[in-house]
């Protein structure tokens, strides 16, 4: 099952107060584990909400709203794609992971990723072959 592993934001990252060079070697060498376990897929920090947008949607309009926002605890501030086979897996590798916010609380969150069988038959062979099509220019698309 894939996974998206979520950094939830603090007061210092939505400050924008850089990781130290300790805790970015710590990262990194988190990383390679996981790269070389066969685990992340993707990953990557996020800037504050300050520089970030939402779309809102709503009836039948679609609202820009410019960052930075509230509730500092519902945003994230970075994630990875992890493949495991398990959540109690994905659990355990964050059990592992060093602290992504020294000095203050902070939380992670593990959330499964939809697979094209989760969506049953609203997902027709068609659609289906569409959504692979694109991945596939998508994935084109990140080796060049």
């Amino acid at each position: 099952m894939r996974v998206m592993v979520m950094v939830k934001a603090t007061k210092n990252s939505e400050a924008g107060v850089m990781p130290s060079e300790k805790l970015l070697t710590e990262m990194g060498k988190f990383n390679e584990e996981l790269v070389k376990s066969g685990i992340m897929l993707a990953g990557d920090g996020l800037h504050p909400s300050v520089r970030g947008k939402r779309v809102r949607f709503g009836g039948g309009k679609k609202t820009v709203l410019d960052g930075p926002f509230a509730e500092t605890k519902e945003l994230v501030a970075g994630y990875w794609i992890w493949q495991v086979k398990s959540m109690d897996e994905a659990v355990e590798w964050v059990r592992r992971c060093p602290d992504p916010m020294p000095g203050e609380e902070s939380e992670i969150e593990i959330r499964p990723i939809f697979a094209p069988e989760d969506f049953g038959a609203e997902f027709t062979p068609e659609l289906r072959a569409k959504e692979e099509a694109l991945r596939a220019e998508a994935e084109r698309l990140k080796r060049s």
